[in-house]
């Protein structure tokens, strides 16, 4: 049917305003409560500033309130309690325990909060944004392998029971399976996360096995202790390769280490693709699908001095 030019126009008209007015109907981002697993890991301030730069783009005047759960689940729930109480519009969390933390989040939910999990997954969570860990693991491991030709003596430091740490361990046992000279000693032991924890780990692995070539661990804080515990006990030779593309493992990667390789993450991206991923949720748009998996790409000895890492410029 023929319309003229003029009811065209108000048509048009008519449509912009409609979408004006959806569009100023979209709830304001007034506050986000986050909480991380360690404020005294450089990781997760880096989770911080970048939801908080995010948060600040889409409101100015947001409010964000970090706290560290120190990877203690009743420390987290009274955190959520909190953030609850305080009406917060977005809850970012890193659970300290990935299951046990379900009826936080849903009491929240319950509570009109949207909740998105970052680093690792959180049941019942609306969201989920983290590295893709699997392949961190996978790409990481590769190297090792690739490293010592395809034999010898391997651990896999593993550490706190986490989905990001148990996703890396399986992707790092999927590619030492498909070497068959590749010696797996040891893959169940708790480095802790820490530069503290790996070090006790490695100081075990240490006496206990005379013949060591390479050694995965979850994360850097734990290469780095690894590596110290090497220079302790005067072992050397051994390949150490991680997860996170840290700052102190771009350090490492560029001083005499052991550490040879690192699968990044940014954390800045993945807390922005966080508080995007929740506002679209807080306005009836969540994503078509829950779980965003950003890619790892591998940092090594040859390519760090042109890795922009956590401390880039933004």
């Amino acid at each position: 049917m023929f319309k003229s030019k003029a009811a065209l126009t108000a048509i048009a008209l008519a449509v912009g305003i409609a979408s004006s007015a959806a569009h100023a109907a979209d709830k304001p981002l007034k506050s986000i409560g986050i909480t991380v697993g360690s404020l005294g890991n450089p990781y997760f301030v880096t989770i911080v500033k970048g939801a908080e730069a995010k948060a600040k783009q889409i409101n100015p005047n947001a409010k964000v309130t970090s706290v560290s759960a120190d990877y203690d689940l009743n420390k987290q729930f009274t955190q959520i309690d909190n953030f609850i109480s305080a009406h917060v519009d977005m809850i970012l969390i890193n659970a300290a325990d990935p299951k046990a933390i379900e009826p936080a989040v849903k009491k929240a939910e319950a509570a009109g909060i949207a909740v998105v999990a970052v680093d690792v997954a959180a049941a019942g969570a609306n969201a989920t944004v983290q590295t893709n860990n699997v392949q961190a693991g996978e790409i990481s491991c590769q190297y090792l392998v690739d490293k010592l030709n395809g034999k010898g003596n391997v651990i896999i430091e593993n550490g706190p029971q986490v989905s990001a740490v148990i996703d890396r361990v399986n992707g790092c046992k999927t590619v030492l399976a498909k070497a068959p000279g590749i010696k797996l000693l040891s893959f169940d032991q708790d480095g802790k996360g820490s530069r503290e924890g790996g070090m006790n780990a490695m100081q075990g692995y240490l006496t206990r096995f005379p013949v060591i070539n390479g050694v995965f661990a979850i994360n850097d804080p734990q290469a780095i202790g690894s590596d110290l515990a090497a220079k302790q006990l005067k072992r050397s030779g051994i390949v150490i390769t991680s997860v996170d593309g840290a700052p102190d493992i771009e350090t490492a990667l560029k001083t005499d280490t052991l550490v040879q390789a690192s699968a990044s993450q940014d954390p800045w991206a993945m807390a922005q693709k966080a508080v995007e991923v929740g506002y679209g949720i807080m306005n009836g748009h969540p994503p078509a699908n829950p779980t965003t998996l950003l890619p790892s790409t591998l940092v090594t000895r040859q390519n760090v001095g042109s890795y922009k890492g956590w401390s880039s410029p933004r």
